[in-house]
């Protein structure tokens, strides 16, 4: 077995706005990019946008720039091993597929990530194509592949709903993404007139996030404060229209906004802002948001279901899911309650110190060389 890994390392998440997916493939590539033991390549399955990670992936990592057409190459690897990826990217000892797709290879090691299993426990709240997702990882680990999950809770979901043997589900944590220095005028911006505190939520209006439960919980305790604003940052998605009915029949309705998708410095301006953050999200398999508000200094109150409970320990206030009563009780707490609120944010820092890029990178190299070895 080779000293230094050629990890080849699918960045096509990188491409586009900023994802969840696209924060894990930029820190992993960094923190394997600053080992000694590995040689981090990216590549992105796209034709037209196949130079768009250019310049999103960390110093230190080889680009593979030979175009590979996503829609052939999906529709064939859905159903044969053909081609093989080395085809694109040359020699690599591992293959990592970081969004629940991992091409065939000849002779490399292939792991996939699954980063929840919403398509399994929660089809309702998926699209067609997500749906895909448990057959190619069940063909992937048919044809010899490892999985990576981010949380224990995830990987031991994927050994009892997909049948995957225990010992190729491997659970390594994600580092925190990181953020820039912040737009502390961020919030002036976006606050109604005769506001200044505000409970913040973070993430795109799908299902599984529940905005309109937390809408109807910022509802229940808004009356007694007339100082309070919610804001809900990120982009609409397909529970848009949910969300959309749950604030017009708001009786706070004019406290309540929403700001589209935010850049990074727009995003930490809010973060360092909030009094709390609110991530009611139906089921997580780690949860960016709210680790992101805890390096942050923002006190979190936060969903016990999926991996929430797992990653985010006693730094948060953890309520049962679809619960909006106790979700309006649980913030009314922080905000009314400044020595928890500040017990909160300590214990938050510390917590998201321990998720670090670093660490997320040796345990996949352990991973990836436990691939090589079976």
């Amino acid at each position: 077995m080779a000293d230094r890994l050629r990890v080849a390392l699918d960045a096509t998440p990188l491409i586009g706005r900023p994802t969840g997916v696209g924060a894990f493939c930029a820190g992993v590539l960094g923190g394997l990019a600053a080992r000694s033991d590995a040689v981090p390549a990216a590549y992105a399955v796209s034709w037209r946008r196949r130079g768009a990670i250019d310049g999103r992936v960390p110093m230190g990592v080889d680009v593979v720039r030979r175009p590979m057409p996503a829609r052939p190459l999906h529709a064939a690897w859905g159903v044969m091993d053909l081609p093989p990826l080395e085809w694109f990217v040359g020699r690599a000892d591992v293959v990592h597929g970081t969004n629940y797709v991992v091409p065939p290879t000849r002779r490399a090691a292939r792991v996939v990530t699954v980063h929840d299993l919403t398509t399994v426990r929660f089809p309702e709240l998926c699209n067609r194509a997500t749906l895909a997702f448990p057959g190619l990882v069940r063909r992937a680990v048919a044809g010899g592949a490892w999985v990576h999950t981010h949380s224990a809770s995830v990987a031991a979901e994927v050994a009892e709903l997909l049948g995957v043997p225990p010992e190729r589900v491997r659970p390594v944590a994600s580092g925190v993404p990181g953020l820039p220095a912040p737009d502390l005028a961020a919030p002036s911006r976006f606050l109604p007139p005769s506001t200044g505190r505000y409970v913040l939520a973070v993430g795109t209006a799908e299902p599984r996030k529940d905005l309109p439960g937390l809408v109807r919980a910022f509802d229940a305790i808004a009356a007694g404060r007339p100082e309070l604003a919610l804001v809900l940052a990120g982009p609409p998605g397909w529970g848009s229209g949910a969300l959309d009915d749950a604030v017009a029949s708001a009786a706070a309705a004019a406290r309540i906004v929403q700001t589209g998708w935010v850049d990074d410095p727009t995003l930490a301006g809010l973060l360092s802002g909030a009094a709390v953050l609110a991530y009611p999200s139906v089921y997580e398999g780690f949860g960016y948001p709210p680790l992101q508000a805890m390096a942050a200094g923002a006190p979190v109150v936060a969903t016990r279901d999926g991996s929430l409970e797992e990653v985010l320990g006693d730094a948060a206030v953890l309520v049962p899911v679809r619960d909006a009563d106790a979700l309006a009780g649980a913030l009314a707490q922080v905000l009314d309650d400044a020595s928890a609120a500040e017990g909160l944010a300590a214990r938050g820092l510390a917590r998201a110190a321990g998720f670090t890029w670093e660490r997320c990178a040796a345990g996949l190299m352990d991973l990836y060389r436990d691939a090589l070895a079976g």
